[in-house]
């Protein structure tokens, strides 16, 4: 047998294969209901658990509202707000963390304290 009828044999048997596997089709499902309410905002990454006090700076919040991150995010397209890091627990952050629907107990519009150590956009990208 030449070279070339190897070649259309085995073109044949993987065809032959092909044809007898039953397709079947994907279901993807995407569901992220409503934003965490936490007092002063949650992280930018799942599982979106509430950030403590000083981890978002004033510029995210709107009439001491925040303006959501990741999948709620609701501010402008070009929008950059300043976070302090130090309390995000990817880098070594393990100190008190508020709880779902937990009261704020420090004013979030003017927050004289702050330290931002970092910009980030509305979805958790390091910006400028």
């Amino acid at each position: 047998m030449s070279r070339s009828n190897y070649v259309a044999l085995a073109a044949l048997m993987a065809l032959g294969i092909g044809a007898g596997v039953p397709t079947t089709q994907a279901q993807v499902t995407v569901s992220v209901g409503p934003p965490p309410v936490c007092p002063y905002g949650y992280y930018d990454f799942a599982p979106y658990a509430c950030a403590p006090y000083g981890y978002y700076g004033p510029d995210w919040f709107a009439n001491g509202v925040f303006i959501g991150v990741g999948p709620w995010y609701h501010g402008p397209a070009a929008f950059n707000g300043h976070v302090n890091n130090r309390f995000d627990p990817h880098h070594g952050y393990h100190g008190p963390m508020p709880a779902r629907g937990e009261r704020p107990a420090h004013d979030v519009v003017n927050m004289r304290d702050f330290h931002g150590n970092e910009v980030r956009d509305g979805r958790g990208h390091v910006g400028r």
